[in-house]
């Protein structure tokens, strides 16, 4: 007998997921990774038998509950959902379906809604750091419609403000985990190649696109097109894995570590033509930046990405330092991705004992798609 689940679709920033109350599941462990797998439809490509989109930006979960921490009003949990393994990953956070918790929190009724804008602070479960979320609430219901737009989402819609406070070590434990700016990794069937590991909402591994034989413009299609470059930058991100302590095996990343580091390849800004066909002029931005998601091209830029991008440009001697445009405000950094130009944040306080973090963040729309009853 098929077993029903309350849950809503949700369309956070450039990718789409599945909204649970965290009593609607079963228990943590292996029973919920089963039922989230079912709901998705994995693992199969085309995830033909479940709700997931048969990529990995529309294979998300969110998990909320009523919050017991003082000033916290939702502890919310991420999932990522692989596409073509059996594999559910819990490590690190997604901004994009971040800005749709706010908006869900007060759907399900776990926040009450103020009269224009609700402020809803959130503890994020998988990297122990509070958010805070701005949502627009005129007369008490959530706004979806809007002007504000971001690249990779047709049309426009309400603006959801995602902060990260003090984002720094949020998976590592450290802003540098390796206490470096940039390391030298040695790549199997390549050579040495310098990175930058920074953690800051999400940790990143940062490649320069020259060094690894790419321009910094190329589209989602061209990077899908070349297996050995996509053999390549998983190499990378399992060797900076490893370094990590994430796995043991390089090897093994895409199994035990799927979501962390995140992939990215870094450079200087350049014009470019984006996947909607537009010109994006290199005064328009502060660097390319193309990431990588579940070992495949990310359509877009992923909010915690840009986050973390953001602040590494504000750490010198990093390579997202190097490349960047130098007067770039790191309080604003624009980052040309395949989709367009996304701006984020970066609050920091430099003195002689190094750079601080304060916040990170970033503007993202949401749009309620269905409210209902899921079965697995």
């Amino acid at each position: 007998m098929q077993q029903a689940v309350p849950c809503m679709i949700i369309r956070g920033g450039t990718s789409k997921g599945l909204y649970f109350l965290d009593r609607d599941l079963p228990p943590a462990g292996d029973e919920r990774d089963k039922t989230l797998l079912r709901l998705m439809g994995s693992p199969d490509i085309r995830q033909i038998d479940g709700l997931g989109g048969a990529v990995s930006v529309t294979s998300k979960v969110a998990i909320l509950a009523p919050s017991s921490r003082d000033g916290i009003d939702v502890d919310y949990t991420f999932a990522q959902v692989s596409v073509d393994k059996p594999v559910v990953s819990y490590t690190g956070n997604c901004g994009n379906i971040s800005s749709g918790v706010g908006p869900f929190a007060i759907e399900c009724g776990l926040v009450t809604a103020g009269d224009q804008v609700t402020r809803i602070r959130i503890f994020n479960t998988n990297t122990q750091k509070v958010m805070v979320e701005e949502v627009e609430t005129p007369c008490g219901r959530v706004n979806y419609a809007g002007n504000f737009q971001i690249p990779g989402v047709p049309g426009g819609a309400a603006p959801v403000k995602v902060l990260v406070q003090d984002p720094a070590g949020a998976v590592c434990g450290s802003l540098l985990p390796t206490g470096n700016a940039v390391d030298e990794l040695a790549i199997p069937g390549f050579g040495p190649l310098a990175v930058s590991i920074v953690d800051a909402a999400n940790p990143l591994v940062f490649a320069l696109a020259a060094d690894i034989g790419m321009s910094g413009k190329e589209g989602p299609e061209e990077i899908d097109a070349n297996p050995p470059l996509l053999a390549l930058l998983e190499r990378i991100r399992g060797e900076a894995a490893k370094k990590l302590g994430f796995v043991e095996d390089a090897g093994e990343s895409a199994w035990k570590s799927p979501t962390v580091p995140k992939m990215t390849v870094v450079a200087p800004p350049a014009d470019y033509t984006s996947i909607s066909g537009e010109l994006i002029r290199a005064e328009q931005a502060d660097l390319l930046g193309r990431m990588m998601s579940m070992q495949r091209p990310h359509p877009t830029y992923a909010l915690t990405g840009a986050m973390c991008t953001a602040a590494a440009a504000a750490i010198p001697g990093t390579l997202v330092y190097r490349v960047r445009r130098p007067d770039a405000d790191t309080k604003r950094l624009r980052i040309a991705h395949p989709g367009g130009i996304l701006e984020a944040g970066a609050d920091h306080d430099l003195s002689s004992r190094g750079i601080r973090i304060l916040n990170v963040y970033g503007f993202r729309t949401a749009r309620l798609l269905m409210k209902g009853t899921a079965f697995c």
